[in-house]
């Protein structure tokens, strides 16, 4: 059996975030941050600064004319906003060109760019202020599988053909075979990373939400955003797929299952446009 910080700590194949995203988030968090600064920070990784200027020209954010400078972005994203797209951009950078065995890559990520648009979407329908930091939670919420097919590859492929054959539920099977689950295997990743608290929290808390303490709303929009990125890989209908949340989850939110398929519907409009913006080579 496997501990979640056994199974981080002996994948040698995961790279360090890049120094511009540790530099970003400290003037993020220091009284003294600006907005220049941020800007300054990002034109220093041309990687990144392409990856923000074509993000935020894209149908994700829709904002009219186009944005050529990079000060001209970081003014209308806002700091928290930018340090979140260049940790969605490090992160496809550091598992580009990974191939885990017995797993469908473009699937992968196909699914986890879903399971964020998803998570923003409900997160706008919850009222939530930071909605747009769901986007990047929910891109990070299935890191954890990627790295089980890195490192226990037979046991994970064999805990997701039992969940399909039986319709129990992953996590379960997974910690009865593995001895973790993918929640708390990304949860130890994303700690690992030194990410803010709320992203290791939301994520490991995504099957059990009262057990993420003050990030428990975001970890109920997280299983709700599972739920639409199941039904995706399963051929579901919403209406199936709604009825496969748990009711504390609808009640928790405040919100109605009969909103499955408008979440589902806006979650996928711009899912292929957005999924070849950070995971064109996949």
């Amino acid at each position: 059996m496997h501990s979640a910080l056994e199974i981080v700590a002996s994948v040698d194949r995961l790279k360090s975030l890049p120094a511009v995203y540790h530099r970003i988030r400290a003037e993020l968090e220091s009284p003294e941050g600006s907005l220049n600064e941020v800007a300054r920070l990002v034109t220093h990784d041309g990687v990144i600064t392409g990856r923000i200027l074509q993000v935020v020209n894209s149908p994700l954010y829709g904002f009219s004319g186009q944005i050529d400078s990079v000060m001209r972005a970081v003014q209308l994203l806002g700091m928290q906003q930018v340090h979140d797209l260049v940790l969605a951009t490090a992160v496809s950078e550091a598992f580009d060109g990974v191939h885990a065995e017995r797993m469908n890559m473009r699937m992968f990520w196909r699914l986890s760019v879903l399971r964020g648009l998803a998570a923003r979407v409900i997160a706008r329908h919850c009222s939530l202020l930071d909605a747009e930091r769901m986007f990047v939670i929910g891109l990070l919420a299935d890191m954890g599988h990627l790295v089980m097919y890195l490192t226990v590859p037979e046991l994970a492929e064999r805990a997701q053909n039992e969940a399909d054959a039986t319709e129990q539920p992953l996590h379960t099977i997974e910690r009865r075979l593995i001895g973790a689950d993918y929640a708390e295997v990304g949860c130890a990743l994303l700690d690992s990373w030194q990410l803010p608290l709320g992203f290791a929290s939301a994520v490991g808390g995504q099957h059990t939400p009262c057990t993420a303490g003050a990030h428990n709303f975001e970890a109920a929009i997280l299983s709700l955003a599972n739920r639409v990125a199941d039904a995706d890989r399963r051929g579901l209908s919403s209406e199936d797929a709604a009825t496969r949340v748990d009711s504390a989850i609808w009640t928790h939110l405040d919100l109605a299952p009969n909103l499955m398929g408008e979440i589902r519907e806006e979650a996928e409009l711009n899912l292929a446009a957005v999924t070849a913006l950070f995971f064109s080579r996949h």
